[in-house]
């Protein structure tokens, strides 16, 4: 299993959940923050961090950001996926 960003990061992107992650799975484009579902060892590290609630295990996505599950996977696929995204400068 893998976490999933979810809609509250869109326009939000606080990056504390960056600065926790033990392995740098979350990658960043103009709209949000995303998981990269082979990086991430599902160690839930983000989840309390994300000051806005947006991170959840993809098993218990809500249901009204169930498509963020899929497009959390498919920005991977892209030509160009998004860069890693950086720890928030102290």
């Amino acid at each position: 299993m893998t976490h999933v960003v979810c809609e509250p990061c869109i326009g939000t992107k606080d990056h504390a959940c960056v600065g926790v992650c033990p392995v740098e799975c979350f990658y960043e484009d103009e709209k949000m923050l995303y998981i990269h579902p082979d990086e991430c060892i599902d160690c839930g590290a983000c989840v309390d961090v994300c000051p806005v609630t947006a991170i959840f295990p993809a098993d218990e996505v809500p249901a009204q950001w169930q498509a963020f599950t899929q497009e959390n996977a498919d920005v991977f696929k892209r030509p160009t996926p998004p860069p890693k995204a950086a720890p928030k400068a102290e």
